[in-house]
């Protein structure tokens, strides 16, 4: 009962849980134009999880397994029967690929051919992110049990909670779950020590989960929905990609639930005030007007339903460093990114472009 009168008198202040303040883009979050002056290295339509394999770069568009080479160009490896939403490769030539229809597929290695339906009896209904432990070991972020990967605003808009993350043993099969009820766990990661961290995406966080499954709080609070993350070369340090900016209109609508609910109901998710994976294509879409546009040119400081935005973290979580894509650039929604010899490779897929920039 005291949570309910704590809950009505935040909505009543405008405090608490009712208020709709965001944290600053300051500091190591400063935004610039580094992804916009990127090196492009390959058109490619809706690119979204990049990875180091054994025998180069791969990425997945769609339901095609891409191959990226040093001199940029582009060959299909494999055909997937519906969209590859997830990605892993272990340094042994081995592949995990989550997708869409609710299916992990193992190609290559000691574990070649083995497929999953389901984790324990939980069945699979949007994999959104992978990784290797080792060689006989997988982490799976299930983003939700109630809407594919291709439902993700669905989600959001209706206060999805339902993702876990679970681990495999892919010698026997069996598969232990880390964490559940998380708000669409987006990537994972595994540390040096044998933790993980999480990103929950519409709880704006990344978490800790330990081999014991004790889970805390890395960071809190941050500025966009976060995605997937990757190793820096060398060192404690890794890459987070963010898929959207958080707005404040975006957190009204969150907490206005007749509104919410009529606009989900009534009105086609591309035209939702909601996050979105690319830059304003549409004079249908919500937010135009004389607030974000003086003769005709987008101002980079204009609230935006999207963005692109990689961060380097050191071990703590702290941020280090960025690099955006503001508003009146196009290349949007970095779902991953990877790290390498020659800089940060960035998947871009609200601007259907694959990026290099210098780190």
């Amino acid at each position: 009962m005291s949570n309910l009168f704590a809950r009505m008198f935040d909505r009543f202040r405008g405090s608490g849980s009712a208020a709709i303040t965001l944290p600053p883009m300051d500091g190591a979050l400063r935004p610039n134009t580094r992804i916009d002056e990127a090196e492009e290295m390959a058109a490619v339509t809706a690119p979204d999880n990049i990875a180091l394999g054994a025998d180069g770069i791969l990425l997945s568009s769609g339901a095609r397994l891409l191959g990226l080479s040093p001199s940029k160009t582009i060959d299909t490896l494999w055909t997937a029967s519906s969209d590859i939403v997830c990605l892993a490769a272990h340094p042994s030539g081995m592949l995990a690929l989550g997708l869409d229809e609710g299916r992990l597929v193992i190609r290559g290695g000691a574990h070649d051919g083995r497929e999953f339906t389901k984790l324990g009896d939980l069945p699979i209904v949007s994999p959104s992110a992978l990784a290797f432990a080792d060689d006989n070991t997988l982490f799976v972020c299930l983003g939700s049990q109630d809407h594919g990967m291709s439902d993700w605003k669905v989600d959001l808009m209706t206060h999805g909670a339902s993702g876990s993350v679970w681990k495999i043993d892919l010698g026997s099969g069996a598969a232990a779950c880390m964490a559940q009820e998380l708000a669409f766990p987006y990537g994972v990661h595994v540390t040096e020590n044998g933790n993980i961290v999480v990103s929950e995406s519409w709880r704006h966080r990344l978490l800790r989960i330990s081999p014991d499954g004790k889970i805390g709080v890395v960071v809190d609070e941050l500025p966009g929905y976060p995605a997937r993350m990757a190793h820096e070369r060398e060192g404690g340090d890794f890459w987070l990609s963010i898929f959207a900016p958080r707005t404040q209109l975006i957190e009204f609508v969150l907490r206005e639930d007749e509104y919410r609910r009529r606009m989900v109901d009534t009105i086609d998710p591309e035209y939702w005030i909601a996050p979105s994976l690319h830059h304003p294509q549409s004079y249908l879409e919500p937010m135009q007007g004389g607030s974000l546009k003086q003769l005709g040119e987008l101002k980079p400081w204009a609230p935006s339903r999207s963005l692109g935005i990689a961060v380097r973290l050191d071990g703590n979580g702290h941020p280090v460093e960025s690099l955006h894509s503001r508003a009146d650039g196009v290349r949007h929604g970095v779902t991953s990114c990877l790290p390498t010899g020659d800089g940060l490779l960035m998947t871009c897929r609200g601007g259907d472009i694959v990026v290099r920039a210098k780190i």
